[in-house]
């Protein structure tokens, strides 16, 4: 193997290593952040975060078993994303 098609081949490895690192780092993770309104911002579901204020997340997180009986009631209907 001449030594131009061991850096080409070293250059592919190299890129395929980057393409990877690229593409874990977009894969979002879920974090929470306070808004610039002092509303409690969910990154990482959404293109845009999810902005509540306090009192509407604690009203929210009380609904959770309900939540869950909506969903469950209408799985058949419901579409996910994969």
């Amino acid at each position: 193997m001449s030594d131009s098609e061991q850096d080409l081949k070293r250059q592919v490895e190299e890129l395929k290593s980057q393409l990877e690192a690229e593409k874990s780092k977009s894969k979002r993770e879920i974090r929470l952040q306070v808004s610039a309104k002092g509303g409690v911002s969910l990154y990482g579901i959404r293109r845009f975060p999810v902005t509540f204020y306090q009192e509407e997340w604690h009203k929210i997180l009380g609904m959770s078993e309900d939540i869950r009986g909506f969903i469950a009631e209408h799985a058949g209907e419901l579409t996910t994303k994969d």
